[in-house]
């Protein structure tokens, strides 16, 4: 087993897909339109889903906003550079939440940024596990 995707409900496509591949780099991989079902799949990732585990965005017609809830935590990316990446990300437009470095109670280095529906993004810095 392997993990395939996660899924997450997004208020406005285009601009999720805007900040997934324009702040986060990713690409679009996939897109499935449902017009019977009422929603919109777009699949993003750093590579193709026969190897990597992606993001699947939904949009389901009509809907702008969602609530948090307390269940969902983060999506967790891994970075060569956090403090870099917070850079990269802020020049693009992106929003961080929490700057980078080390963890309050470890040495990993970490920092989070937000989607533009809320979803938290964790940077967490290759070699500082």
């Amino acid at each position: 087993m392997r993990v395939l995707h996660t899924m997450i409900r997004v208020g406005d496509l285009d601009r999720s897909i805007q900040f997934y591949t324009e702040v986060l780099g990713m690409h679009v991989l996939r897109k499935s339109d449902y017009p019977e079902g009422k929603f919109t799949n777009v699949f993003v990732g750093y590579g193709d889903e026969s190897e990597h585990a992606v993001i699947e965005l939904t949009y389901n017609y009509g809907v702008e906003k969602y609530e948090m809830g307390t269940g969902f935590g983060h999506v967790a990316l891994a970075v060569e550079d956090a403090y870099k990446a917070c850079a990269d990300i802020k020049a693009r437009g992106g929003v961080v939440t929490r700057e980078a470095g080390p963890m309050k109670h470890g040495t990993t280095v970490i920092a989070f940024v937000q989607d533009p529906d809320g979803y938290k993004i964790e940077l967490i810095q290759k070699g500082t596990l």
